[in-house]
């Protein structure tokens, strides 16, 4: 493996080995602390516009495989940072190395540093512009392309990673034994912008007839298919990019029972008129505990997210429904009136724990209490 080097914005460098694919990648790091998982990882849309570390050591020891792909067209992630990249896996499901997949990819991977002092310094520092190079290693070049790049906040990513047609999906959870699942009886659509796979099987499992849609499908479309209930998906980049999405948002509300999930939450707060902040160094992982306020209920929660929603911006209109217990951010909302509700965390996890997986369920409860009252 070749010489490769990491040089962040605020011009701290680190020296590795590349693996994966040749070449450089410019993007925002950020850090992630699930254990495993590291396929579904590099394949959520959502990490688009990002380099990611990974906060456990030995990351690759069970390989790919298709089934645990998250998104069309593979990889989003635009660069990935591990201590020790495993080359040999061993699993009954693996179909190739990591190494092997990233280089098919074309995305450039960082190796052999010290990913504790990576983690510590973007923790303290925040998350930052940073540039991974195979190929130029002179950090005072590499510091002045970071330098030159605009940041994230400048580009509208849901534009690139959304799908370019409608389709419908079928495939529920994957399985050990064939399980009885809830007739579809309710359609829903899901605005794509960047939705994760396992929110779609998710959604099945929870009996629904599933059509995705592209982010700038106009709304009048999406009401002639006359589904029971709407889906915001989760997504990459700054929500506030996303005009058109907040748009749509704005003119679904209280037409359509409406779910929200992660950049789907954030579009729903602003399209209500509040206000995102971006964290300091964001929430990636599988590991956050989140407290449900109206049953006492605390749940251990995948996330990926920079920005959250400002509930205090709401006032009147939502009530808090889910806190993070790290830092006390807000996790969810529930609007006053409306059949609409929305987490910041992902309870489709893939990867992470299933303890959120009930807010599918949920979200058919609203449905169905909807179409109850009006009938």
């Amino acid at each position: 493996m070749s010489k490769a080097l990491l040089v962040l914005s605020d011009g701290v460098v680190f020296e590795g080995e590349g693996f994966g694919s040749e070449g450089e990648a410019i993007a925002e790091v950020v850090f992630n602390t699930s254990m495993t998982g590291y396929q579904e990882i590099l394949t959520d849309s959502s990490y688009k516009g990002q380099i990611v570390t990974m906060t456990y050591p030995q990351i690759g020891n069970y390989g790919i495989n298709e089934e645990d792909i998250e998104s069309q067209g593979g990889i989003k992630a635009e660069g990935f940072i591990v201590k020790e990249v495993c080359e040999f896996p061993s699993n009954w499901r693996s179909q190739a190395s990591l190494v092997a997949y990233m280089k098919k990819s074309n995305i450039v991977g960082l190796q052999g540093i010290d990913t504790r002092a990576l983690t510590r310094h973007l923790r303290n520092h925040g998350v930052q512009m940073g540039i991974i190079s195979t190929k130029d290693l002179n950090p005072e070049s590499l510091l002045e392309k970071v330098k030159k790049h605009q940041g994230i906040a400048a580009y509208d990513f849901v534009k690139e990673v959304t799908t370019k047609k409608i389709y419908k999906w079928e495939a529920g959870c994957w399985k050990w034994c064939v399980v009885e699942r809830s007739k579809a009886v309710l359609k829903v659509v899901v605005y794509d912008f960047g939705i994760k796979f396992n929110i779609l099987r998710n959604l099945v499992e929870a009996g629904f007839d599933v059509t995705v849609v592209p982010a700038q499908t106009d709304t009048e479309k999406v009401l002639e298919m006359n589904p029971d209930g709407i889906v915001l998906s989760n997504g990459p980049g700054d929500p506030q990019t996303v005009t058109y999405a907040i748009e749509s948002a704005k003119k679904l509300m209280g037409k359509k029972p409406t779910l929200g999930i992660c950049l789907g939450h954030q579009i729903l707060g602003l399209a209500m008129g509040g206000r995102t902040y971006k964290l300091k160094f964001g929430h990636h992982g599988g590991n956050h505990p989140v407290k449900d306020l109206s049953t006492g209920r605390v749940e251990i929660t995948s996330q990926n997210h920079n920005y959250c929603v400002d509930i205090n911006s709401l006032k009147g209109q939502v009530k808090l429904t889910h806190k993070n217990l790290y830092d006390g951010t807000e996790e969810g909302m529930q609007h006053v009136e409306l059949p609409v509700f929305s987490v910041q965390h992902h309870p489709e996890a893939g990867p992470g724990p299933n303890d959120s997986v009930h807010i599918f369920k949920r979200f058919r409860e609203m449905i169905e209490r909807f179409y109850a009252k009006k009938n």
